[in-house]
């Protein structure tokens, strides 16, 4: 008993020593699990509505972008449970590992997937209203396709050697930091994955800027109700996305330099962790969503969904039926017009 009682001081002195910054987790591990339950069941709906209406979606770039951005969700859906595992500290050793080796990076991947889809869906829905030669070449799905397998591809690229380069072992522990199980190598490199998804985000963002500006000046050119439609879409969609990713952003790169070492004081680290975590739950709220803007977006999605819905579909048999009544009679009144012109 003392052996074990002074094995724990001593595991507990060391762990004192160092700057434990994740030992606050508990209020994001209960927002992660709210949007686990509330975007799992959305975008598995989701899914299965692109499938029943697949077809329609190979004739417009806008369901092409709509797609990927739902393939993003569900990959990040399916890496969340790690995260949580991990930091209520339920998961065991070799489930935190893997983790920081891959349901992390997936997360990550996921994010700047996100990122440029909406990014291509708010661009393509301000080009919806030019109607110029270009702007529909822009517009076709092939271009789409190739777009989203350009992403695609960049980001694996940039980010499963995250998950392959070597790692060391460390010391069992409760509150493990992902990036102490990286060599010098695994960190510098993860450093670099962190500036070039930084340069993404800009360039998405100034693509968000553009696009947002040109619908501005557009609907001061035109007073007609399409174009407010547009530009309060595109105005909705730009807002949204500078209130999910610019402040994950701006914590982000500090955030960088204090897992490098370079930001050595414990309290300033513990406060960018924090800030960090706090804009990451922002940033991914957008999952739950989502299928709103499938739906608002996507005229072959809504027919799907609202063919589930007990009210529409009465709705709309009655709407029928009434029409049906209508035509019976304007036929009755042209009829009977006739009869008495005989």
């Amino acid at each position: 008993m003392m052996s074990n009682s002074s094995n724990f001081s001593a595991a507990g002195a060391e762990e004192g020593k160092k700057c434990i910054v994740n030992d606050q987790m508990r209020p994001f591990i209960v927002l992660y699990i709210l949007i686990l339950t509330v975007g799992l069941p959305g975008n598995l709906l989701s899914a299965w509505a692109f499938v029943r209406c697949c077809k329609a979606k190979e004739k417009r770039s806008a369901g092409v972008y709509l797609l990927n951005l739902l393939v993003a969700n569900l990959l990040f859906l399916g890496a969340l449970p790690f995260k949580v595992l991990k930091d209520l500290g339920a998961a065991p050793w070799s489930l935190m590992v893997f983790h920081c080796q891959c349901s992390a990076v997936v997360t990550y991947i996921s994010l700047y997937a996100s990122v440029a889809f909406l990014t291509f869906i708010i661009v393509d829905r301000h080009l919806q209203d030019r109607h110029s030669a270009h702007s529909l070449r822009l517009q076709e799905p092939s271009f789409a396709w190739l777009l989203c397998t350009v992403v695609w591809l960049l980001l694996l690229v940039i980010m499963v050697p995250n998950m392959a380069l070597p790692t060391k072992q460390v010391q069992v522990q409760r509150y493990l930091s992902c990036t102490s199980l990286k060599e010098e190598l695994g960190l510098s490199w993860h450093t670099l994955t962190v500036f070039l998804n930084t340069a993404l985000f800009l360039n998405a963002s100034a693509a968000v800027l553009v696009s947002s500006s040109l619908a501005l000046k557009h609907l001061l050119r035109s007073r007609s109700a399409a174009a407010r439609r547009t530009l309060v879409s595109v105005t909705l969609m730009a807002l949204a996305y500078v209130l999910s990713f610019v402040p994950y952003h701006a914590v982000r790169t500090p955030y960088t330099l204090a897992q490098t070492q370079v930001i050595r004081d414990c309290r300033t680290r513990r406060q960018l962790f924090l800030g960090k975590e706090a804009t990451l739950v922002l940033s991914v709220l957008h999952v739950c969503l989502d299928p709103l803007l499938f739906f608002h977006l996507d005229p072959a999605f809504r027919g799907v969904i609202q063919d589930l819905l007990p009210c529409t579909t009465h709705c709309k048999a009655a709407a029928d039926m009434r029409l049906r009544t209508r035509r019976n009679t304007q036929e009755d009144q042209e009829e009977g017009g006739d009869s008495s012109q005989l």
